[in-house]
């Protein structure tokens, strides 16, 4: 008997490493289209808000301005690659109809859908990593708190793959696959506080902003780096967590339903 369940275990282990490593062989082989885009648009935003404007603008809080923008540009890319690197992965696997060999496989639902999510996860991290250390290239790099700034990254590239796995479900074709992404993740990043601080803005605007659950993740992210954020830090670490267990749950779901993989 527990020979059996070793042998179940070994399985869903070197299942869920073929997946993640599927997934990375897959970034890693295109890298001029996943990792490098990212990179040169990040650096063009440090290049031009950071040198050109931020000397005009001054501080933030005591924190000079390019200091203040630079959590905010990595948790942009972190949530945008690991975002869509699961949602086209996980849709292309759909559209093929190769996932149905997963799903006749010994392998648990729970193991497919975190090894997707893992590549995603993976993608996002790198990519923030790379456009961390192009940071310092334009200013010095302060960490205030080095775990809540891994801890953040972490459950942010997992948050966000999840909620592409959930896109690739529920999308009927490579449009739907896009839609989000353009239309609700590059507005809430950029209205997140990434350039600028809600104390700026007037009442209205600002409790408005506050609904925005990008704010909360952006501050998360530059407290850990500067000790400054807009949004209490326990609360926005609390709706980090809670979201994503959320999440995880509802692509369990979905994927035990079959929504979207049965015809």
């Amino acid at each position: 008997m527990d020979k059996t369940l070793d042998n179940l275990w070994t399985v869903q282990w070197i299942g869920l490493l073929t997946i993640t490593r599927k997934e990375m062989t897959r970034v890693l082989r295109i890298w001029p289209q996943t990792l490098l885009p990212s990179v040169i648009t990040t650096t063009l935003y440090f290049l031009v808000f950071g040198n050109f404007i931020g000397d005009r603008i001054g501080e933030f809080d005591g924190v000079p301005y390019i200091q203040f923008i630079i959590p905010g540009l990595i948790m942009m890319s972190v949530i945008t690659n690991s975002y869509s690197n699961v949602s086209s992965s996980a849709f292309g696997a759909k559209f093929q109809r190769n996932i149905e060999e997963m799903l006749i496989s010994p392998l648990h639902n729970a193991v497919i859908v975190s090894g997707y999510v893992m590549g995603g996860v993976l993608r996002g991290c790198l990519v923030g990593s790379l456009v961390t250390l192009v940071s310092i290239f334009f200013a010095p790099l302060q960490i205030a708190n080095i775990g809540l700034v891994l801890a953040v990254m972490l459950f942010t590239s997992m948050l966000f793959a999840l909620a592409g796995f959930i896109n690739a479900m529920l999308a009927n074709r490579f449009d739907d696959v896009s839609i989000v992404p353009t239309f609700v993740l590059t507005p809430l990043t950029y209205l997140g506080g990434v350039f600028y601080s809600i104390s700026l803005l007037p009442p209205f605007w600002q409790t408005l902003s506050r609904l925005n659950p990008v704010l909360y993740l952006v501050n998360l992210f530059r407290f850990g780096f500067s000790g400054v954020s807009d949004v209490p830090v326990g609360g926005a670490l609390a709706f980090l967590l809670v979201f994503t267990g959320l999440l995880w749950g509802v692509c369990l779901y979905l994927f035990n339903r079959g929504v979207g993989l049965r015809s």
